[in-house]
């Protein structure tokens, strides 16, 4: 990992055991780094879920006019 700062974060012992028993089966070289990464994956995941959802909202009635309008919808 490069030369980054960091901070100290607390985990439950649970999760530090289970990233330790995963660590032999991938190309990691600590605990630290592994975290890191499936925090960036998740974060990335998390983002572009938001990004999908920041869309403009629309009235629902200004549709339904515009639908009518182009004979869509019975007026």
């Amino acid at each position: 990992m490069s030369q980054q700062q960091v901070r100290d974060v607390e985990l439950p012992e649970r999760i530090v055991e289970r990233v330790e028993q995963r660590l032999p089966r991938t190309e990691f070289d600590s605990t630290g780094e592994y975290v890191t990464f499936v925090m960036e994956e998740v974060l990335y995941r998390v983002e572009q879920e938001t990004e999908d959802e920041d869309f403009e909202e629309v009235d629902e009635d200004e549709v339904k006019d515009r639908l009518k309008s182009l004979g869509y919808l019975d007026k």
